[in-house]
């Protein structure tokens, strides 16, 4: 077997055509197995490669155990498993890359699908657990059932990513792909955002069968179930902000819109519960708060796109080209003059009582109107100040 000597280019990959990268955090006691076994693969299917393990700070020999199997090992100082991966793919030296966990949870000898598809043009190449099969013990019920069901579902919901099992530990990539994703996270979430990013991008996207079985150490595994699985989610909601803003804001303004427009008038009856003024002042806040979600659904947007964490979204900039500040500076004195004279009207009808205490529910229901309408204007001109500082809204002008 050949193994790499020199590094090859971003664009040609060199002389290598596979690098199997492991990432390794105190891992003596199955490294030497994982490394063994990815050799054996290299020898046996004839492909030009290396194996590279990216180690986290091991402290227990784990580099010399992969060293003295033939192995590289790359010393990756920034702690977490996105971390020693980026560090890992930035210095691999194949055209392709299969990354896998350290643990002998995965057989690094059965890894011909993988390459085949590779070689076939798909640029992410990932593997299933569960077409492949899960050994009893392999997997807790939490994460079979609950945690990678949930997570898969909603990556495939929020993205339309084709990929059934989001945090398989074994895939394969094609370098200079993954490089321009520009995968930044350090933790576990990681296994998510490469996932979400080479599916917004448009990369080619494969799955193939995967065979999990239990790892081969005798101490606990570095994941922690309910804390990463909230860093993915987390991560998620992120980078797609329209379902944690945009949606549910969209329905409460919706919900408080319609709730204002049929409580304004006077109290409404639904059989025999009565709707008066105190849900009035839901609706109201309902209509406030939905609004501010959807502003920052537009600021994680703006915001997001500018620092590459989220891909820029053209409808969005071409609308806000359309609507830049005057246009909204002009609704919201709209708004804020209407809330003014609403205010008006809520003290003539405190003025036809003397001032006095107000018998009807007619000054309150004005007088909430006219809040709402003054803190939506206020909210808008705001956030049209703040887009035009973030650099993304344009003021029409002569020269537009």
């Amino acid at each position: 077997m050949d193994t790499a000597t020199r590094p090859g280019s971003a664009s040609d990959g060199g002389t290598v055509e596979l690098t199997i990268l492991m990432p390794c955090l105190n891992e003596a006691e199955t490294l030497g197995v994982c490394v063994r076994k990815a050799m054996d693969y290299l020898a046996r299917s004839g492909v030009r490669g290396e194996v590279l393990v990216a180690d986290n700070g091991s402290a227990d020999g784990s580099q010399a155990i992969a060293e003295g199997l033939g192995a590289r090992v790359l010393p990756v100082p920034e702690r977490g498993y996105g971390a020693a991966l980026i560090a890992g793919i930035r210095a691999a030296r194949g055209r392709y890359v299969i990354m896998g966990d350290s643990d002998d949870s995965y057989d690094f000898t059965a890894l011909d699908p993988f390459v085949a598809k590779l070689r076939e043009g798909y640029e992410l190449v990932m593997g299933n657990r569960f077409r492949g099969g899960i050994k009893p013990g392999a997997m807790p019920p939490l994460h079979r059932y609950l945690g990678n069901p949930v997570l898969s579902t909603v990556g495939r919901v929020f993205f339309h990513s084709p990929v059934r099992d989001f945090h398989c530990g074994l895939r394969g990539f094609n370098r200079d792909a993954m490089l321009a994703l520009d995968l930044r996270l350090p933790g576990m979430e990681f296994a998510s955002e490469m996932v979400v990013k080479a599916t917004v991008k448009g990369l080619r996207i494969t799955e193939v069968p995967t065979t999990l079985s239990p790892d081969g150490r005798s101490r606990p595994p570095h994941l922690r179930s309910w804390r990463d699985g909230w860093r993915h989610l987390r991560f998620l909601l992120a980078f797609c902000p329209r379902w944690l803003f945009l949606y549910p804001g969209a329905a409460l303004f919706l919900l408080g819109a319609v709730g204002m427009a049929l409580l304004l008038p006077g109290s409404l009856h639904l059989g025999r519960v009565t709707l008066d003024v105190h849900t009035l002042l839901y609706a109201s806040g309902a209509m406030v708060m939905g609004f501010q979600a959807v502003q920052f659904w537009v600021f994680a947007r703006i915001y997001g796109a500018q620092e590459g964490v989220v891909p820029e979204d053209p409808r969005l900039t071409a609308a806000l080209r359309r609507f830049g500040l005057e246009p909204a500076l002009i609704v919201a004195a709209v708004l804020v003059v209407l809330g003014l004279g609403l205010g008006v009207a809520a003290v003539a009808i405190w003025g036809a009582e003397r001032f006095g205490p107000l018998t009807g529910m007619a000054a309150m229901r004005v007088t909430i109107a006219s809040v709402t309408s003054m803190l939506l204007g206020l909210q808008l001109a705001f956030g049209a100040f703040f887009v035009a500082l973030l650099g993304m809204m344009r003021a029409k002008g002569p020269e537009a």
